[in-house]
């Protein structure tokens, strides 16, 4: 069975009740390119009534069809939800520059709020994507309504080494960093993890979960650039927690008591202005396993905004 766990080094990674309260169709457009700046070719879906919030995937190098698939659009009765692959990801494009910097990726967001003509967005991240969503608002805060991080990391060290702690708790090893290379020793014991068959465990407590998020990214096309590159690109191991006192916008911070992928208590680091935390029962996947609290928490901040 393919595992897709989020290690960041070796890589990752309306139910019933809201369709009765919100009956209102969703209104899909069909899937399109969005052409970058720089010519390169993201794809782009549009689902949904209400106000837009353009979804940042994690991975490095997933894709968007995860989370739309697995109960995500039951967002979509309230928010019109863009879904896009990041450059180098999913069924985008390589980056036709080869450029697969943070700004390159804040201006990819910057480059489709503009093609939908929305002058204010939400913007809403899950795992690496908080990254590159955080660094979108620290630049374009004007253009936010709110800022939505669900299970996100703006630091992979501090995930990683959340992420050790666990994965040797699990394996009963004592795999430890050594000279401040936090790579290998993730290598080593996800290697006991998987001897095991207990790697699912950092992003969720049942496996049939993962076993549904696998299906979903058996799809999903064949690497093609993204995750290969970001591994060299120094900025992406920096602090991105140090942006957060600057971020004005409204935000709301999802966090899974039992996320072992980023951290359960990743967002303690967080100090923006204007931030709600909404702690949810459960994992990395949030959204599928506890789906209802998960919309419930999103609505409630959007109906305040």
């Amino acid at each position: 069975m393919k595992i897709n766990y989020f290690s960041f080094a070796l890589l990752f990674i309306a139910n019933l009740f809201f369709a009765q309260k919100f009956s209102k169709k969703a209104e899909t457009a069909a899937p399109f390119y969005t052409q970058a700046s720089d010519g390169t070719k993201l794809f782009t879906k549009v689902s949904g009534n209400g106000d837009l919030c353009i979804y940042v995937h994690g991975g490095p190098g997933m894709w968007s069809d995860s989370f739309e698939s697995l109960k995500g659009k039951n967002l979509e009765s309230q928010l019109k939800m863009v879904y896009y692959d990041q450059r180098g990801s999913g069924r985008s494009a390589a980056s036709v520059t080869n450029d697969y910097s943070i700004n390159r990726m804040v201006e990819d967001i910057e480059d489709i709020r503009k093609k939908l003509g929305a002058n204010k967005v939400y913007l809403m991240s899950h795992s690496f994507g908080g990254i590159i969503a955080a660094s979108y608002a620290a630049k374009y805060g004007s253009h936010l309504k709110g800022l939505i991080l669900v299970c996100s990391t703006l630091y992979l060290e501090d995930s990683v080494v959340s992420q050790l702690a666990y994965a040797n708790e699990l394996a009963g090893t004592h795999v430890e960093i050594k000279d401040g290379n936090y790579l290998p020793a993730l290598g080593e014991v996800m290697g006991a993890l998987n001897e095991k068959g207990l790697q699912y465990k950092l992003l969720t407590d049942s496996q049939q979960n993962m076993e549904a998020l696998n299906k979903i990214d058996e799809k999903r096309p064949e690497e093609n650039g993204f995750r290969n590159a970001v591994w060299s690109i120094n900025e992406y191991y920096g602090d991105f927690t140090k942006l957060t006192p600057a971020i004005k916008v409204p935000v709301l911070v999802i966090t899974g008591t039992r996320d072992h992928a980023v951290g359960p208590d990743h967002y303690k680091l967080f100090q923006f202005p204007d931030q709600r935390v909404v702690k949810i029962d459960g994992g990395h996947m949030l959204y599928y396993e506890n789906s209802d609290e998960f919309v419930k928490s999103v609505f409630s901040f959007i109906k305040k905004k």
